[in-house]
């Protein structure tokens, strides 16, 4: 009796556990696929799920009719069904009928992925201490932490580091391409859906590995269009006294020497580009929301919000800070 009751509190156990990883929200998964490549992987991924659930209900079944049923045939005469058949079926049989199915289900899709297509929007993405600098060679433009794509057009996203090996992984969109320095790597794919999707770094590369996210922002192809137009062209100079004061704060301190902002002297390279920073929706790789309390905690004391970061503290007074928020907020 004792042994049926863990048979069964093991079954429960799985089950349970099976139901929270399946209820877990806001985090992208490789079931929720929005680009051809993931829709790939997701079908592999089911096809290996399904299998698998076959292959435990059909031994966990096996598992509880003996222990209900008992032994029924009398002691010291053979089963009806002999052991060496239990052993070729369920031994060899039926394991290179799944590794088959599988392994050619594998191949079949890995040759498909990836393939070159026409008219593709390059992008450039360069893997940093703990950001992702980003950059569209054919329409000049700069930015960091966000992507932004067409639906439907297929993308050559090419892939470096500078520093260590990072790992750039979508996985709404497709699968993880590794950034090796002095390696160019390219991953192709397409997004099929519009919508905002968080991509990680799946390669631990030091301590702030755990918050070096992006996001990578699908839009319909007047959207991007317009996007691309506002983000050629630096934006407009000051409008009002404060925010001329804000300039005038970021070339005196330490920002203009760390990073740039398209249109003025600012030309750092060690930072993210700042160009349009008022634009783009979290700070710091998707640590933070970009909001004026955020971006202020940025700026006085990043440390505390991302330990380890490159950016020192810039301690200033409330007029100045709320001046330097007031430009930044209208870099876009």
């Amino acid at each position: 009796m004792a042994k049926r009751r863990r048979i069964w509190f093991a079954l429960a156990v799985l089950v349970l556990l099976t139901l929270v990883a399946c209820s877990t929200k806001n985090s992208p998964a490789i079931t929720d696929p929005k680009g051809n490549e993931a829709h790939t992987i997701s079908g592999i991924w089911w096809l290996m799920c399904g299998m698998a659930s076959a292959v435990y209900l059909i031994v966990g079944g096996f598992i509880v009719v003996a222990a209900f049923r008992g032994r029924r045939s009398e002691e010291g005469k053979p089963s009806r069904v002999r052991d060496s058949t239990f052993i070729v079926v369920g031994g060899l049989i039926v394991p290179s009928i799944i590794l088959l199915v599988l392994g050619a289900s594998v191949v079949y899709a890995s040759n498909n992925l990836r393939q070159p297509e026409k008219d593709p929007l390059k992008i450039e993405v360069v893997g940093k201490r703990w950001w992702w600098d980003i950059s569209y060679p054919d329409q000049n433009i700069t930015t960091a932490n966000e992507v932004h794509i067409p639906v439907g057009r297929p993308l050559e996203i090419g892939l470096d580091s500078d520093n260590v090996i990072h790992s750039f992984w979508v996985p709404q969109l497709g699968g993880k391409v590794d950034l090796i320095p002095g390696q160019h790597n390219i991953w192709r794919v397409k997004a099929t859906k519009a919508g905002v999707y968080r991509g990680e770094c799946a390669e631990y590369c030091g301590l702030q590995h755990a918050k070096m996210n992006f996001l990578v922002v699908a839009q319909p192809a007047a959207e991007f269009d317009q996007w691309v137009v506002r983000h050629q062209n630096p934006p407009s100079g000051p409008s009002d006294e404060l925010t001329a004061a804000g300039q005038a704060i970021f070339m005196r301190e330490p920002c203009a020497g760390c990073h740039t902002i398209r249109g003025t002297t600012a030309n750092g390279t060690i930072g993210p580009d700042l160009t349009d920073i008022g634009s783009r929706r979290t700070l710091g790789a998707n640590t933070v929301a970009n909001t004026d309390a955020n971006l202020a905690g940025w700026i006085v004391d990043s440390q505390s919000i991302k330990p380890g970061n490159l950016m020192p503290p810039i301690p200033m007074s409330s007029n100045d800070l709320h001046a330097l928020l007031a430009y930044l907020r209208s870099l876009k």
